[in-house]
């Protein structure tokens, strides 16, 4: 399944008044589950996702943390959010170069990082020309539909 189809399936659930869907085609199965009765209320998605562990990280890369979110600036920031469930990869391969650190310049359409679903690489891009000013999912880390990935400060 991809993306799109998924997002209509939200959108059917949405429409619908329907507190819960499942669907599936072939091997890909999707449920989701509305968190509450109301007609308004986000859904929450729910999907088998493969869990990989992440490479063997050398020693420095593990100690060193996120920087803290704390800055007041931070906070007047757009996100990059995460468009589906899934397994967070700042690289195409275990051992590859990160797509994107802090501080590089990104173009709109660049590649940020990879959210594997329910066995599918899909590649995250930039919606907007800009400056990455924090990365806030580690590497191989779950993450929610909606949950933010990435603050950077527009060109």
């Amino acid at each position: 399944m991809t993306i799109d189809e998924i997002k209509e399936i939200l959108q059917v659930l949405m429409d619908s008044g329907v507190s819960e869907i499942e669907v599936q085609r072939g091997d890909n199965r999707v449920w989701i589950k509305r968190s509450t009765g109301t007609a308004d209320a986000p859904a929450t998605v729910a999907a088998p996702v493969q869990y990989h562990a992440p490479a063997a990280a050398p020693a420095p890369a593990a100690a060193t943390p996120a920087p803290p979110a704390a800055k007041p600036e931070a906070e007047n920031l757009p996100a990059v959010k995460a468009p589906i469930v899934g397994t967070f990869y700042e690289s195409p391969s275990p051992g590859a170069a990160a797509f994107v650190k802090v501080g590089d310049t990104v173009q709109a359409g660049q590649v940020l990082c990879i959210i594997e679903s329910m066995k599918l690489m899909n590649e995250i891009e930039a919606e907007a020309a800009g400056v990455i000013v924090s990365k806030l999912v580690p590497n191989g880390k779950p993450v929610e539909y909606g949950e933010a990935l990435f603050l950077y400060r527009p060109l």
